[in-house]
């Protein structure tokens, strides 16, 4: 297994997606696959790609591509596909209520286990088997779950966050506009919506459709 601090984080980002379209090509029942249609398929250019695999050592044999079967089998465990991670979804709003009814079905190894709000019609329901507990007895029943999806009003972003590091969490994945803070041993990404909307109209305005180096 490679020194994961050595990677780039530009291709640590674009390995779940190799993971996923490698995953669809064994589903299809595809053999191998070259760069140059793993670059056609993503949108990524093929040097781009082999430079990301070089990383990991020999993936695939010039001439010959990469085995798709030992890619898969190779990514599936660098991303740790094979352990369980449970998840806690904090606010059941519409965007919550969209994660509980979707549930990462394509991944069977990440999945929301418990979810947290305030409102009282929605505390004590159950939605595809998660049931929804008051906010107020999140430290009780967090349990041991690391991760947490964020999709509280901004008001209340970072005071929840505080309690969520002092539960345990290690990761959030933050759906509001605010920008958290929380301990250096605490990751964060933010996700927000209106601005990746933002970005997509503007490249697509300023910026040619063609392969590009991401």
């Amino acid at each position: 297994m490679p020194n994961q601090h050595k990677i780039p984080q530009a291709t640590a980002k674009r390995l779940p997606l190799y993971y996923r379209f490698l995953n669809n090509l064994h589903i299809q029942g595809k053999d191998r696959v070259s760069s140059k249609e793993l670059s056609l398929a993503m949108k990524v250019d093929s040097a781009t790609i082999r430079r990301d695999f070089s990383y990991f050592g020999a993936l695939g044999k010039k001439g010959y591509g990469y085995n798709v079967d030992y890619l898969l089998g190779f990514f599936r465990k660098t991303l740790d596909q094979d352990e369980n991670t449970p998840v806690v979804l904090i606010g059941v709003g519409n965007l919550g209520t969209a994660f509980l009814n979707y549930n990462f079905t394509k991944n069977n190894n990440t999945k929301i286990e418990v979810a947290f709000d305030a409102d009282p019609i929605k505390v004590g329901t159950e939605i595809r088997n998660v049931n929804v507990h008051h906010i107020d007895e999140l430290e009780e029943k967090i349990g041991d779950i690391q991760v947490a999806i964020l999709t509280v009003p901004v008001s209340e972003a970072q005071s929840m966050a505080d309690r969520l590091v002092k539960a345990g969490i290690k990761g959030i994945l933050n759906f509001t506009p605010a920008r958290i803070t929380v301990p250096d041993n605490v990751r964060v990404h933010h996700i927000d919506l209106s601005v990746e909307l933002q970005s997509l109209v503007y490249f697509m305005k300023h910026y040619p459709l063609e392969i590009e180096e991401k």
